[in-house]
């Protein structure tokens, strides 16, 4: 009964899923639902957070695997991607740097520490990547974690009307903007609306992930220059 977690988990995913397909909404997408009917069990019984993770061991080690599927979407949009690969690049990059130096400046100024600014330096990427770039220059990968939750949350539940707001059509710019700031879960929210832009979101995605890995420790070190 160790990993009964799991099949709570899992459960509650489908759950989820079937309410989300008949409400239709941006806001309370799959994801959303998921974790509010989760956070309600565990505080309504009581479940210890270390006791849940744990029987949770066989989801939270398919988190870092689970990056390699975004290799398929890549493929599907391999012609589009080929076309315009420059002007992806280039959007990719300024996100990544934007993203960065953005948190890092906002932290600094709310008087946050140097461990602090290297674990928001990597918010706008997927947990895996974004844990390893902190631990890496010298943030706390597990605030990391949080970190990018809530930064993929509002990304999640408030990008996509946020971008038709300013009345953003192409599915094209809609992925790309969502996927560089707000990683799987804008994704996810993506890929329920229209799933061409959840094919550039999860190319943002991937390309920022690995541009941040580059970019971040110069940019760190620079902070870190700049602040001592």
């Amino acid at each position: 009964m160790i990993y009964a977690y799991t099949f709570l988990t899992l459960a509650v995913f489908m759950v989820a899923l079937q309410i989300s397909k008949r409400l239709k909404s941006i806001i309370f997408n799959s994801f959303i639902l998921t974790v509010a009917m989760l956070i309600t069990i565990v505080v309504m019984f009581n479940v210890p957070y270390p006791d849940y993770i744990v029987g949770n061991a066989p989801l939270n080690h398919l988190l870092g695997v689970s990056v390699v599927a975004l290799a398929l979407p890549l493929y599907e949009q391999f012609r589009q991607i080929k076309a315009y690969w420059k002007t992806i690049l280039f959007i990719a990059t300024l996100s990544s740097l934007f993203s960065m130096i953005v948190g890092a400046v906002l932290a600094l100024m709310l008087g946050a520490d140097l461990e602090i600014v290297a674990t928001i330096l990597p918010k706008s990427v997927t947990t895996p990547i974004a844990m390893e770039i902190a631990k890496n220059i010298g943030g706390i990968p597990s605030v990391a974690a949080a970190v990018v939750l809530i930064a993929g949350l509002q990304g999640s539940m408030f990008g996509y009307l946020i971008l038709k707001m300013f009345k953003i059509k192409y599915a094209e710019s809609i992925g790309l903007s969502i996927g560089a700031v707000s990683h799987v879960l804008g994704t996810v929210s993506c890929m329920e609306v229209d799933p061409k832009a959840g094919n550039y979101s999860s190319i943002a995605l991937v390309l920022c992930g690995i541009l941040s890995s580059i970019f971040a420790p110069l940019i760190f070190k620079l902070i870190y220059l700049w602040v001592t």
